[in-house]
């Protein structure tokens, strides 16, 4: 019989907290190790390429959950934009004020530290950022024709996220088309 582990999963976890915590490049493998309660070897087993490719996997893992989550919450919904609004605000709200301000989202932290120098990391967070423009449209397109109810869905969650998915959505027009106005 295969002998089976969740010694990955833990990896995940534990990465995904302390990322969110303190930043990917604050983040020790060592670190994680610890956390998770994973063996050394279990963890270069199971992520030979090391810290990066656990990195990927949390993202993975990550964009399964809140996706799955922001479909949840579209469903709650019920086709009602405003409500949908309103809902994902005070889920995101509450999450933040449960781990007393100090846990941001991977997705941005990520994206912040790891996606200007790494294409990998750059597509898979443009991925999960596509993946929660795409659910937030579903929801909200009620309130409008589909090009205005892409750009709200975009400034929603920018709003929510700050400036990272503008920069980081493959949904966005052409990045080498200049905004007309810029704020740093």
């Amino acid at each position: 019989m295969p002998r089976t582990t969740d010694a990955p999963e833990r990896a995940i976890q534990a990465a995904e907290h302390l990322f969110c915590t303190q930043g990917y490049a604050a983040t020790g493998l060592i670190q994680i190790i610890e956390v998770s309660g994973s063996p050394k070897g279990s963890f270069y087993f199971h992520f030979p390429g090391g810290k990066r490719e656990l990195a990927l996997a949390t993202i993975a893992a990550y964009r399964a959950r809140t996706s799955a989550g922001f479909r949840a919450l579209a469903e709650h919904a019920a086709g009602d934009p405003d409500k949908f609004v309103r809902v994902l605000s005070r889920t995101i709200a509450d999450e933040m004020a449960t781990s007393g301000w100090a846990k941001g989202c991977l997705a941005q932290t990520l994206a912040l530290e790891l996606a200007p120098a790494d294409a990998e990391v750059a597509d898979a967070v443009a991925a999960l950022f596509d993946d929660w423009v795409d659910i937030i449209v579903a929801a909200t397109r009620a309130s409008g024709p589909p090009r205005k109810v892409r750009r709200r869905a975009l400034a929603l969650l920018a709003a929510l996220e700050g400036r990272v998915p503008w920069r980081a959505s493959s949904a966005l027009l052409p990045r080498s088309r200049p905004s007309r106005t810029s704020f740093g």
